[in-house]
């Protein structure tokens, strides 16, 4: 199977659909799917008619974590660490169907927003094969479900609901099984309505705050960000179309 197979990507309106496809290997990540989830995001960040971006997979999983006997090969998935430490300048929302677990569920942990299907599976289960989850899976978790929850994931390796997901505050939303990725489209699309250098740096500063920084260095980081989307024209835009009473048109700049 080539990158390209590995890999689906279309667009909808200004959202890009990025879909894992190895459906026979419950897209498990091999050389192909981490360079081409890679390739997409760099496309995705590259395109300034596209907004957002959801992540989904193909079949009867999200992503069930490393393909064992590709990584026993040696073959080469190293855009997945880049992508699970850089993500994207825009925002990700993952579609949850079946199972995100081990590294699929740091592909998960990496997104921005999640929806996921009733039934889901999420869990980082690298301890049960002599590994942990490094790609992410082990710190971030703790912002997602809690403390208490997320030692449990990750000393026993087994997974939680996506009910259990949904309690604990990690997904935006729960869907019906095989709803997911409509719900999250919407979303998306709710997204997509806004100006977006003012969504990009309203990403930029909430996982910011989420990973801790005090709060003297987001005043600092805030200064160029708000310099950057206060000047724009879209900032002009915005006050106008409102005034006229109709949609605004952004252009990013």
């Amino acid at each position: 199977m080539s990158t390209e197979q590995a890999v689906i990507i279309e667009r909808q309106g200004g959202v890009m659909v990025i879909t894992l496809n190895r459906p026979d290997a419950m897209n498990a990540i091999n050389g192909d799917l981490s360079h081409g989830l890679w390739n997409a995001i760099q496309e995705l960040d590259a395109d300034d008619t596209l907004v957002a971006g959801v992540i989904t997979g193909n079949g009867r999983a999200f992503c069930a974590g490393m393909d064992l006997k590709a990584f026993a090969r040696g073959e080469d998935i190293g855009p997945l660490n880049t992508f699970v430490r850089s993500g994207a300048k825009k925002p990700l929302i993952a579609a949850v169907n079946g199972f995100a677990l081990a590294g699929g569920c740091e592909i998960m942990l990496t997104c921005d927003l999640i929806v996921a299907a009733k039934g889901a599976k999420i869990g980082i289960r690298e301890v049960k094969v002599g590994l942990f989850a490094a790609a992410g899976g082990v710190f971030r978790l703790p912002a997602r479900v809690g403390y208490a929850k997320a030692m449990e994931m990750a000393l026993t390796g087994e997974p939680i609901s996506a009910e259990e997901a949904m309690d604990a505050g990690m997904l935006s939303a729960l869907t019906e099984p095989d709803e997911a990725l409509a719900a999250a489209l919407a979303l998306a699309g709710r997204i997509a309505e806004n100006a977006p250098l003012a969504v990009k740096a309203s990403k930029s500063l909430v996982r910011a705050a989420s990973m801790g920084i005090d709060e003297d260095s987001l005043w600092e980081m805030q200064v160029p960000l708000q310099k950057e989307v206060f000047a724009s024209n879209d900032a002009k835009e915005g006050p106008i179309a409102f005034a006229e009473k109709r949609a605004p048109n952004w252009t990013g700049t």
